[in-house]
């Protein structure tokens, strides 16, 4: 009975690897001091298509609770991830002697984040539970504080966390800085039901994670995250620090993502992992900034980028498009204009907003849904294709609604998790493209082949020239239309 057992389970197997193919493996909540360590971490728990980060929460630790705040929402919004909640422990703040600066409403940063803005850690935490139903992990890349308070005041953290996931450096927790942030907290999370898994860093002996060929290969890989990184190692106050090139933190990414490169030590409710192979472990780490953790495509393996592949007219724009707004813009371009059966601008401009409204919420696709304001009626309505394809938001899916019975615009309402934004092509961007169109058709109308030659040449153009950071507004949409 046993064996037939087998048998069915390998035989549904497959089943069950392809029949949620854009679904993350991982769901997790941070919690960060704003070390540099921590903002690396984050960085590469940012940049795997396998793990979706709901949100960030921050509490005091190598920095002060608002100076760790600063650094997270601006490392979010860098990678213009505006979208994606960072809470603060306001109680934190507000009864200490940080107060005087959390009332000035830019607290003298660069950057003008406003830290009276920002919602409270329990707040968080408490929204996205509510919000999002599969189990969550949540990592603690500093003390045990937010996590302690959590599971005091959040009902729903018992229930919808599965794992704790908490860094260590290499003296173990019980000596280690995170412990000691908050002894009390510590103890209290070490001894509670959610299972705790503690992962330290590498050890002296094991050397710098981050070693001269491994910051050379980081270099090289063209990604925001990529890039991110090697910052941090050309910047002369942190790139200098002998701390910079221990890694810590990371090693919890690496971990979520790897645990079989790690030794692990149970007891009870409690691991403790440590990094065996440090050489395996940074090469995983390339395969995570280059966001190679999970397949992106369904029917082909890797979506060609050589310019010798395409047309003529367009494979002179290929190198530039892709370095310039990255491959899933380009691909997402591709995919749309064959399903369109033509090179369209308004299809071009609904890729770019997908991909926008993705980068927004930082989200796969198939994650959120959208209503598109674009009507039926070409070519507003081929924006509809572009849409589709860079979100996966299709009406088979049940994702997408296409209103006719309103007035038309460039316009998109993305939902994602309770929250919702309006995404609209800019006025006078959206009035010269009309004009154009109206112009060639005028000219030669839409039975020629001269039209559509231009039209082609218009949208090549666009595409290349077109930031998808400068050509949309962003706004709440109108107060009076509920969300469902």
């Amino acid at each position: 009975m046993k064996r037939y057992l087998t048998i069915f389970l390998l035989s549904i197997l497959p089943f069950y690897l392809y029949s949620h193919p854009w679904k993350p493996s991982h769901y997790v909540i941070i919690d960060t001091d704003g070390g540099i360590d921590d903002m690396r971490a984050i960085t590469m728990l940012l940049a795997s298509p396998d793990v979706r980060v709901l949100g960030i929460t921050v509490s005091g630790g190598a920095l002060s609770t608002g100076n760790a705040y600063i650094k997270v929402r601006s490392l979010l919004n860098s990678f213009y991830h505006e979208g994606l909640p960072a809470g603060v422990d306001l109680s934190n703040i507000y009864n200490s002697k940080e107060l005087p600066f959390a009332l000035q409403t830019k607290w003298g940063n660069e950057e003008g984040i406003d830290i009276k803005s920002a919602p409270d850690n329990m707040d968080v935490i408490s929204g996205l539970l509510s919000a999002e139903k599969t189990k969550i992990t949540f990592i603690c890349l500093g003390s045990m504080t937010t996590a302690q308070k959590a599971l005091r005041k959040v009902p729903l953290f018992i229930q919808q966390v599965k794992d704790i996931i908490w860094s260590a450096d290499e003296a173990g927790y019980l000596n280690g800085f995170n412990y000691n942030i908050d002894k009390e907290a510590s103890a209290a999370m070490l001894k509670q039901e959610i299972p705790v898994k503690i992962v330290r860093s590498m050890n002296s002996e094991q050397g710098p994670f981050y070693n001269k060929e491994f910051i050379r290969s980081i270099a090289t890989i063209n990604t925001p995250y990529a890039v991110k990184i090697s910052s941090f190692f050309s910047n002369q106050t942190t790139g200098n620090h002998k701390f910079s090139y221990y890694g810590t933190d990371e090693m919890a990414t690496v971990f979520l993502h790897y645990p079989a490169l790690f030794v692990n030590k149970t007891t009870g409710n409690i691991s403790e992992s440590t990094p065996a192979d440090p050489e395996a472990i940074r090469e995983s780490a390339i395969r995570i900034l280059k966001g190679e953790t999970a397949a992106r495509n369904q029917v082909i393996k890797e979506f060609p980028s050589d310019p010798g592949f395409y047309f003529d007219d367009i494979n002179t724009s290929v190198n530039e498009i892709i370095r310039k707004y990255g491959i899933d813009e380009w691909t997402s371009g591709v995919l749309a204009n064959e399903l369109h059966r033509h090179l369209g601008t308004y299809a071009i401009i609904g890729v770019k907003m997908g991909i926008r409204a993705r980068e927004y919420f930082n989200t796969g696709v198939d994650e959120f849904k959208a209503v598109s304001f674009a009507g039926s009626t070409p070519p507003l309505s081929c924006m509809n294709d572009g849409i589709q394809v860079s979100t996966g938001a299709t009406p088979g899916h049940g994702l997408l609604t296409v209103r006719t019975d309103t007035v038309l615009s460039p316009a998109v309402d993305f939902t994602y998790l309770g929250r919702r934004i309006r995404i609209s092509l800019k006025p006078e961007i959206a009035q010269k493209i009309s004009a154009e169109l109206k112009e060639i058709n005028f000219i030669y109308g839409l039975d020629s082949n001269i039209y559509w030659e231009l039209v082609r040449k218009n949208t090549i153009k666009y595409w290349r020239e077109m930031n998808r950071h400068e050509i949309f507004n962003i706004y709440p949409p109108s107060p009076q239309v509920n969300v469902k």
